[in-house]
């Protein structure tokens, strides 16, 4: 158990004692994008500002990667909880559906650079009469220049705060407030840092992953039970492999939806190639699907008032048992309240298993230099 919010069943290794002490450390307390993790962070926007923008119904969100994947994990993972309806633009498609750009909707524009070419370009042929609303650094930019243009609100993207680690920044928050959540909820790394065992099933994760990593074990294959989970998990993915792939290292994360990949890919991973590490994702299901008994055949009367959820759940206890007869490494998380206060400390957690792997596989977890060579070479051939 992490918390009573998030059961987790860790890797099956012995204790690891390398960051027992990291909270304490100077190259820890020197990263200042984890104030957004903590309830005292100051947001460059004010209530006053939500007030006026909250009146809209609708939403149309618009950037890429870091920008758009902690909102669309927010909004998937507590929309029983929203009553806003938000559009995510977040890839260049040469044509929109008509509800991404008939809709009369509130543009929420996120990008760190305020230069991302695929941003700029669906925010010419969206931004129309709208209402738009900018986050981005401030510095002079194709967006900030553009936000003058129109006289569109700006909201500060903090230049110390990266794309895949905003969430929990304006970047995360300002959408969340919108969608009438509680930004304080979402805010549990004092608590959580301070709780012995979350720190504990930290740190022996940490050890665990980099046992892998040297066993040439570098596929972190999660096995998702839950589908209003799956934008958090594509969160995770970027988060890690953003992070961490690098200097020829790093971890690539696959999602693998279950039961559907039962079908697929499961005969690989139980006796195919030895290079992979899993975890198994879920969440509780307050009211489930039942079984209807009036078309059971009598064969399989063991599904009688059965949920769907509660078969789910077989399934998923099912492929551990076997996993671990086969001695497969895995953990696994199972969310067991769906509220701020759990998808908070699942942020946390992925946040700063990351930044501790970052630390211990000597990598700079908060760049991605590659990536630029690209936006590079793809801005001579447009030019050319």
């Amino acid at each position: 158990m992490l918390t009573s919010n998030i059961k987790f069943k860790n890797f099956n290794i012995s204790r690891f004692k390398k960051f027992k002490n990291f909270k304490n450390e100077k190259w820890f307390k020197k990263i200042r994008l984890l104030d957004s993790l903590k309830p005292n962070y100051k947001y460059s926007y004010t209530k006053e500002q939500i007030k006026k923008i909250i009146k809209s119904k609708n939403f149309r969100l618009i950037g890429m990667g870091g920008s758009t994947l902690g909102v669309e994990a927010i909004y998937q993972f507590l929309n029983h909880k929203i009553k806003k309806n938000f559009i995510f633009i977040n890839n260049l498609n040469s044509k929109l559906k008509n509800s991404e750009k008939k809709i009369k909707a509130t543009n929420i524009i996120i990008s760190k650079s305020g230069n991302t070419l695929e941003t700029i370009v669906n925010s010419n042929r969206l931004i129309n009469d709208s209402k738009n609303i900018f986050i981005t650094e401030n510095k002079k930019s194709y967006l900030s220049s553009l936000a003058y243009e129109l006289k569109a609100e700006i909201i500060e993207h903090k230049n110390y705060i990266g794309g895949r680690y905003s969430v929990l920044s304006e970047v995360g928050m300002l959408p969340a407030e919108i969608m009438g959540l509680n930004e304080k909820k979402f805010k549990k790394l004092n608590y959580l840092i301070n709780n012995k065992i979350f720190l504990s099933e930290l740190i022996k994760n940490v050890g665990a992953i980099l046992k892998f990593v040297k066993e040439k074990k570098s596929n972190s294959i999660i096995l998702n039970y839950d589908n209003k989970s799956e934008n958090l998990l594509k969160w995770y993915q970027q988060l890690v492999a953003e992070s961490l792939g690098k200097k020829s290292k790093g971890i690539l994360p696959v999602i693998s939806t279950m039961p559907k990949d039962n079908h697929s890919l499961l005969q690989l991973y139980l006796d195919g190639t030895k290079n992979n590490f899993f975890t198994f994702f879920s969440a509780a299901d307050k009211k489930p699907e039942m079984i209807n008994n009036k078309f059971l055949q009598k064969t399989h009367n063991y599904l009688k008032n059965k949920s769907f959820s509660k078969i789910l759940n077989a399934q998923k206890s099912a492929t551990e048992k076997v996993f671990f007869k086969k001695k497969l490494p895995f953990r696994s998380f199972e969310v067991k309240i769906r509220n701020e206060e759990a998808l908070g400390e699942l942020f946390c957690f992925f946040i700063l298993e990351t930044i501790l792997l970052g630390r211990a596989l000597k990598v700079n977890p908060f760049d991605q230099p590659s990536v630029e060579l690209i936006k590079k070479e793809t801005k001579k051939i447009l030019i050319n």
